[in-house]
């Protein structure tokens, strides 16, 4: 089926069998390879990307349900050159080692500050707790996404 969807701010259109997952989707057909498989089963986070703005587990999504949405990914985020706020937090407060839980973590922290730009440390907790860190990250994690909510709060006012 001809499927029409908007992929980091770009109208697209493939031609994908709508049983086809959005995660092979990403990384077969357009070679987006932010988004990891791990589980597969929507338990670990890794693939996690914006669909209208909400953070979803890649995985889940069937080529079919993309007709007329939005999907951004990890290699969407940056601007003319320039990672995003969220991307710069992560680096600054050291929330990266191994890299591979990186990207959805990111993209979670991207959702949850669109939908709520002053979380709780509870809220944010909460929002990812769809994401696993085999590194146990967690506290730099945490940080780097109080920090980049903060600074888009301020760049919000300005």
């Amino acid at each position: 089926m001809i499927v029409n969807f908007t992929l980091n701010g770009r109208p697209v259109s493939r031609d994908l069998p709508p049983q086809k997952r959005l995660i092979d989707v990403l990384r077969e057909d357009f070679l987006l390879t932010g988004a990891k498989e791990s589980c597969g089963e929507g338990e670990c986070g890794a693939c996690t990307i914006l669909l209208d703005d909400k953070a979803v587990h890649s995985c889940l999504v069937l080529a079919g349900q993309l007709e007329g949405h939005r999907v951004t990914t990890i290699e969407g985020l940056a601007e003319n050159g320039e990672l995003d706020i969220i991307q710069n937090a992560f680096i600054e407060h050291v929330a990266i080692q191994c890299g591979f839980c990186t990207p959805g973590m990111i993209m979670s922290t991207k959702g949850l500050l669109l939908q709520n730009p002053d979380p709780t440390e509870e809220e944010i907790r909460i929002a990812l707790s769809g994401n696993i860190c085999r590194c146990s990250g967690y506290v730099q994690i945490l940080a780097a996404v109080q920090d980049a909510a903060k600074q888009l709060r301020e760049v919000a006012k300005a």
